[in-house]
């Protein structure tokens, strides 16, 4: 189940969101070593800041957080256009009503695993379905992402290939993308045969505080 969560609601669901900013901790310092700020234990940037819309994994059975990515308008702040614009050519930008930003894509170690027949978790499934149900709900075109090459085989496993713009570059250890992915019914629908999910992966009464506008 996917929860939606603005960033606004952190005070209320604090628990939540502190396990999510554990996870991203581990997945991006510890794991990936990436040059991000740890603080008690947890990843927190700027851009949280900016009420960012949330998609968090919870297990129905525990309540445990197993993962999340976070959604922000490509017309305001965005990781993209902030912290990697050599990404993209001179001059180049992507900034449109339509077009949101995916970013700290993260999973709880141990969670990754495959369900049988399928080439990815069912949370990175679960999470990217989630993101073009959003998607389709507020009327966007693409999703944006920032990625490195590891993530392209997830992509392309799930069902859901990005659309590689400008020119990648080697920042840290890693070959770092940008892409576009689609927005569409159609990508919903492959995701969903790629991953094995039936049906909405979206809590709806989340859904409807967040998006009802």
């Amino acid at each position: 189940m996917i929860l939606v969560l603005n960033g606004s609601e952190e005070p209320k669901y604090s628990y939540i969101f502190n396990a999510m900013y554990q996870i991203r901790a581990d997945v991006f310092h510890t794991r990936l070593q990436w040059d991000v700020k740890i603080k008690n234990g947890i990843e927190r940037d700027h851009f949280d800041e900016q009420n960012p819309l949330y998609l968090i994994s919870i297990d129905e059975n525990t309540s445990q957080v197993r993962g999340s990515v976070r959604l922000l308008p490509t017309t305001g702040p965005n990781m993209l256009r902030d912290i990697f614009p050599s990404l993209l050519s001179n001059g180049e930008k992507v900034e449109s009503a339509t077009i949101w930003e995916c970013s700290r894509f993260s999973i709880r170690q141990g969670k990754e695993t495959r369900a049988d027949g399928s080439l990815v978790s069912h949370i990175t499934g679960e999470l990217l379905a989630a993101v073009v149900e959003v998607g389709l709900i507020a009327g966007l075109t693409e999703a944006l992402g920032v990625f490195d090459a590891r993530m392209i085989r997830v992509f392309r496993s799930a069902g859901y290939p990005p659309l590689v713009i400008g020119t990648p570059h080697r920042i840290g250890s890693f070959m770092t993308y940008a892409g576009l992915f689609e927005i569409s019914e159609q990508a919903l629908a492959s995701i969903q045969q790629a991953t094995g999910i039936t049906g909405s992966v979206l809590e709806p009464e989340s859904v409807a505080r967040c998006l009802a506008a």
